[in-house]
C-alpha cells in the first residue's frame, strides 16, 4: 500500500513538474488541480516536496500567494545574464528601492499610505516601478474615493531572488511599527479632508 501512494506521489510530482516547465505564466494551483484531477491539498503537498528536492538544482519554484512558476535559481543569475548578454544595468535608485520596500512589506498598498510613509509625492517612482513590472494594480480599496492598491509581482520575486514573500528579510520591531503609524495617520487624514471636503 505504501508503494503505491510513493508512486502515485512520484507521478504527481512528475506531472506537476511538466505543467510548471511548459506554462508561460505562473499557474494558478487551482488550476493544477483541475488538470490534473486532484485535491488542492495534494497539489500543495507536491509542491513542498519539489521545493525540497529543487534545493541543490538549478531551478526554483516561486510562489505569490496562490499561483506558482519554475525559475532559474537565484545562484546562477550572474552565469545567466553572461550567456544571454545582458550587461546588469538598470538598477533602481534609493527612492525606488525604498518605495519598492514599503510596498513588498505592506502590500496591498495605496499611493496616498506609500506616500505617507514616504513623505513625498511618489508618482514618477511607483510609474517606474509599475513599468519595470516589479510591482502590480491589484484593485480598489473600498473607502472613499477608491484609491487603486499595488502589490509585488513574479518579477519583483525573480529580480530579488525570493522564492515568496515569507522570505522577505524581517522588518526590526521600530521600523514595522512607524510604518504602521504612518499609514494610519494617513488613512485618519484622507477620511477627515473627504469628510471637509464634503461639507
Amino acid at each position: 500500500m505504501a508503494e503505491s501512494d510513493n508512486s502515485a506521489r512520484a507521478n504527481l510530482k512528475f506531472h506537476l513538474e511538466s505543467l510548471l516547465f511548459v506554462a508561460e505564466s505562473p499557474v494558478p494551483i487551482g488550476a493544477m488541480a483541475r488538470a490534473l484531477e486532484v485535491k488542492e491539498e495534494e497539489i500543495e503537498r507536491a509542491l513542498l516536496e519539489l521545493r525540497q528536492d529543487y534545493k541543490t538544482r538549478g531551478f526554483r519554484l516561486q510562489r505569490a500567494r496562490d499561483k506558482v512558476q519554475l525559475v532559474s535559481a537565484p545562484e546562477a543569475a550572474a552565469i545567466i545574464q553572461k550567456f544571454l548578454g545582458l550587461d546588469g544595468s538598470g538598477h533602481l535608485s534609493s527612492p525606488a528601492l525604498e518605495t519598492l520596500a514599503i510596498i513588498a512589506y505592506r502590500q496591498p498598498i495605496t499611493r496616498a499610505e506609500i506616500e505617507a510613509v514616504r513623505g513625498v509625492n511618489c508618482d514618477g517612482v511607483v510609474h517606474t516601478l509599475l513599468t519595470r513590472n516589479l510591482i502590480q494594480e491589484t484593485g480598489r480599496k473600498e473607502t472613499a474615493g477608491r484609491p487603486i492598491v499595488y502589490e509585488t509581482t513574479f518579477e519583483f520575486l525573480q529580480n530579488f531572488g525570493l522564492r515568496d514573500l515569507d522570505e522577505l528579510p524581517p522588518l526590526e520591531e521600530n521600523a514595522a511599527q512607524v510604518l504602521q503609524e504612518k499609514i494610519e495617520q494617513e488613512t485618519v487624514a484622507s477620511v477627515s479632508f473627504q469628510i471637509n471636503s464634503e461639507e
